[in-house]
């Protein structure tokens, strides 16, 4: 009996012995199927996650493209750039190091109190900016004086900078930190600092200037802090541009101008670059990438001469008298006039009852065409534009590149306002008026231009009629590869000869007779001449009761309603090479302000002739002024 019960438990104890024993033998195998998956079938990939985890791929920023002159002076670089950073678990007391450094550099209350912040936010071990954009001298008093400074370290980088400030800023524009909505998927936009052009050349080459990123493999610990960098590998820096502008013209025309509101464009007539094109007020592009405060946007933003607009380019205007000579084309193109046919100018017509005037008062009697050109009689061209007609007229000037946006390299450029019949029904629902093709036949009512279309326009009168257009970059530079923008053949505008002869004695005796209209700003240099016309447009119309009363001297006018002073020339007479067009908004007369300065720039591009020869004073060897031969 006993033994029966004896054998019972032995056979109940083995059985659950086995069954536990199977039980671990399943488990075992599970874990030891489950270790061969993860180590084994999966370990590439739990590998390369504990890769993800040890080591941190970071993107490096590449070094922006260079934008030089046409002689390689530097427009725009990349300036070396230091900043003082604090470890904060390196410093043994951080206001008290903080404090210390004050007495080094200058230091602000808003950036004490941006450290302490970013301290508090950020891991220990993570460095905080103090201060940008330190220069040499501030940087060395830093390093000498580093022992006594626990947790403060240097760090070198690189920054745009703009070394001729305010005479070219409308053309290269500025770079700033990235808005949100240029945020694209591309991963370098991300980095901290990172800048994008925002106006001018900047803006429409930013993918040519910038570049592609490197990348810095670093081992990290388990908290992200860096142990040490595992490979570096540089980034491209971006493509050097080379534009048609001369450095040096630049910044004469811009200083010549003065501290008025105004533009000068100067063109190469047969290759359309432009040499010259200056915006006055300008504006410090260098204060954008550092960060501009509220007080200079706020001064930029309320000035009424307006700093921040490229006038050369989106400034429009009535042409004025400047626009004379499309009218005299018209006319002759179509035979209404002859150029040796004359009219007579009493200082005024009649259309109803309402009365036209000429600037001079009295009149210039019987006057031709060339004589009219000279001395700009508006009568005479009241009485063109009659028989002529807006639309021929418009024609002409579209030919002669008015109405035109030209697309050259930068990103906003108007196109003015040709007006034509069809353009007043359509646009205001009104039919074209007798007395609108009198005003458009002296360069004002609907009539818009730009400085740049005013000196395409010369430039097209002075080579012969041939449609050039004008061009802003010479080469892209790619490392070794240098590509060179091609230039477009020219078309022919199909004006004649013996009319454009005509228009060009006109504008000669504008300069050079005894009665232009600008023979006080003719060439001083022995055996040159400059050819060119003046105009003067008005921004307000002048009343009855105000020309009865004696017009006001316009300096005794408020600013904003002096007339605006244009002038339009090229030169040398004899072999034409160089277009200029100035306008001074509300500057007053154009003789006796636009073509003074018109003048000066023109002497001075003749003086370097910068088209034909290489200027005396820049190495053209390779490399030479920090840049690639050009």
């Amino acid at each position: 009996m006993i033994n029966s019960r004896d054998s019972d438990r032995t056979r109940l104890f083995n059985r659950r012995v086995a069954l536990l024993g199977g039980g671990q033998a399943l488990l075992m195998s599970g874990l030891a199927a489950r270790m061969y998956y993860l180590q084994v079938v999966e370990s590439d990939k739990y590998r390369m996650l504990a890769e993800e985890n040890r080591i941190s791929i970071r993107l490096l920023p590449p070094l922006r493209g260079r934008i030089l002159d046409r002689f390689g002076q530097p427009l725009a670089v990349n300036r070396q750039n230091f900043r003082v950073l604090i470890v904060p678990e390196q410093a043994q007391d951080l206001e008290a190091t903080l404090g210390q450094l004050g007495t080094i550099i200058s230091l602000s209350y808003s950036d004490y109190e941006r450290v302490k912040r970013e301290v508090r936010r950020k891991p220990a071990f993570v460095p905080v900016t103090v201060r940008g954009d330190l220069n040499w001298e501030e940087m060395a008093r830093i390093q000498v004086n580093s022992p006594d400074l626990a947790g403060i370290v240097i760090d070198e980088g690189s920054t745009r900078h703009y070394p001729h400030d305010y005479s070219s800023a409308h053309v290269l524009g500025y770079v700033s930190a990235v808005d949100e909505d240029e945020l694209t998927g591309d991963r370098i936009l991300q980095l901290p600092g990172f800048r994008t052009g925002k106006a001018g050349v900047e803006k429409a080459y930013d993918l040519v200037l910038r570049g592609s990123g490197g990348t810095s493999q670093v081992e990290v610990n388990a908290v992200g802090r860096v142990i040490r960098e595992l490979d570096h590998r540089d980034g491209e820096a971006g493509n050097d541009l080379i534009l048609t502008l001369d450095e040096r013209l630049q910044k004469f025309s811009a200083d010549r101008i003065g501290a008025g509101s105004g533009s000068c464009v100067v063109l190469d007539i047969y290759t359309g670059e432009i040499l010259v094109m200056a915006s006055t007020p300008s504006f410090d592009p260098n204060a954008f990438n550092r960060g501009m405060t509220q007080r200079e946007w706020q001064s930029l933003s309320s000035d009424p001469r307006a700093p921040m607009t490229n006038k050369a380019i989106n400034g429009e205007y009535s042409p004025g008298s400047t626009f004379k000579m499309i009218v005299a084309l018209a006319a002759m193109a179509h035979g209404d006039i002859t150029p040796n046919q004359t009219i007579d100018c009493l200082g005024h017509t009649d259309l109803g009852d309402r009365r036209f005037h000429c600037w001079k008062e009295h009149g210039h009697g019987s006057i031709d065409m060339r004589q009219a050109i000279a001395q700009s009689c508006d009568v005479y061209f009241y009485e063109v534009a009659r028989r002529v007609g807006v639309d021929l007229i418009a024609e002409m000037a579209g030919r002669f590149g008015f109405g035109s946006r030209f697309d050259f390299g930068l990103p906003t450029v108007r196109q003015g306002l040709l007006p034509t019949e069809a353009w007043k029904l359509s646009t205001l629902g009104e039919k074209w008026q007798r007395g609108e093709t009198f005003n458009m036949g002296i360069g004002q009512g609907y009539l818009l231009a730009t400085p740049l279309q005013l000196a395409v326009m010369a430039a097209r009168i002075a080579n012969g009629g041939m449609a050039v257009a004008p061009v802003l970059i010479r080469r892209i530079i790619d490392g070794d590869s240098v590509t060179q923008i091609s230039l477009p053949e020219l078309d022919t505008l199909n004006i004649p000869k013996s009319h454009l002869a005509v228009i060009r004695r006109g504008m000669l005796e504008v300069v050079n007779g005894q009665l232009g209209t600008a023979r006080l700003s003719k060439l001083r240099s022995d055996g040159q001449l400059m050819s060119g016309k003046t105009g003067t447009t008005q921004v307000r119309r002048i009343t009855t009761s105000e020309r009865e009363a004696g017009l006001r001297a316009q300096k005794d006018l408020p600013w904003r309603e002096r007339n605006h002073a244009l002038f339009v020339g090229y030169a040398p007479e004899d072999q034409p090479r160089y277009a200029v067009s100035v306008v001074i908004e509300h500057g007053g007369s154009g003789a006796t302000v636009a073509a003074p300065i018109a003048r000066d720039i023109m002497e001075y591009v003749l003086n370097y002739d910068p088209s034909l020869k290489p200027r005396d004073d820049v190495d053209q060897s390779p490399g030479a002024n920090g840049s690639q031969p050009v």
